[in-house]
């Protein structure tokens, strides 16, 4: 019979913002960071790689919350947030429409360095935090905040398959080919080898295509839309996206790229 691994457990800040990690926390990050950046560089978008740079991110050890919050306030009037893995889908939308990005505190265990279920500062910080730089991008992630706040639960089962096409696993097409950029792919190791080698389909970013396609959480993603830039996401969903949705489940799924779960 195996054992049940340890649940993870979110961190609390002290008096003064701070939390604490340990020497074997900032040794698992900075084995993340240094394989990931080899890889990516080169690989990833722009944008990307240039808002690690701003972020100031390095493999010395685990960056503290406020100083992220502190260099977004500054950069795009954006930031950060602490908070447990998971959290209500009310809290969620609505720290995006301040742009402010949910941070989950905990760091993966070594045991689990390729792979973790919950999303642990690594993949909210180093997945998710550089594209923040960039105005474009933080604009649809405000806006895409508002929607989800304003429109409510009938409606956001839809969003959360436009954030997970863009804002976790979107591509970007450059003069120099596409280059990932959502943040499951860029802080997996395995997604990114997956995502660049050819093995999955590319598609073209349609709102409403997005809106009907359906995906698995817990699987290499066997399809990703392709945007030509991030002012792009801000305009597609700077109109009625209700109306949108609305219709997206009048014509229906279209058919799955994927086994059912077992």
């Amino acid at each position: 019979m195996t054992a049940e691994r340890p649940a993870y457990r979110s961190k609390e800040p002290d008096t003064a913002g701070q939390y604490a990690y340990s020497a074997e926390e900032d040794a698992v990050w900075g084995e993340l960071f240094s394989r990931q950046m080899a890889f990516l560089a080169g690989r990833a978008a722009p944008e990307y790689l240039a808002g690690v740079a701003a972020l100031g991110l390095t493999a010395a050890h685990v960056p503290q919350v406020r100083d992220i919050d502190a260099r977004l306030a500054a950069l795009t009037g954006a930031g950060v947030e602490g908070v447990p893995a998971i959290i209500p889908p009310a809290r969620f939308f609505g720290l995006l429409a301040q742009r402010k990005f949910p941070v989950a505190t905990f760091l993966r265990r070594r045991e689990e360095i390729g792979y973790i279920e919950e999303p642990d500062i690594f993949h909210e910080v180093f997945g998710h935090c550089p594209l923040l730089t960039n105005p474009d991008y933080a604009a649809f992630i405000e806006r895409f905040g508002q929607l989800g706040a304003t429109l409510g639960k009938p409606y956001s089962w839809r969003l959360f398959r436009l954030f997970w096409f863009t804002v976790e696993f979107g591509m970007l097409r450059t003069a120099d080919g596409l280059k990932p950029f959502g943040a499951g792919i860029v802080s997996s190791p395995a997604e990114a080898e997956h995502a660049l080698a050819g093995r999955a389909e590319m598609l073209d970013f349609d709102l409403m295509t997005v809106l009907r396609t359906p995906y698995r959480i817990d699987i290499l993603q066997p399809v990703y839309f392709v945007i030509d830039s991030f002012a792009q996401l801000a305009q597609a969903i700077s109109g009625d996206v209700a109306a949108a949705i609305d219709e997206a489940k009048r014509l229906g799924d279209l058919p799955a790229r994927f086994e059912a779960a077992a």
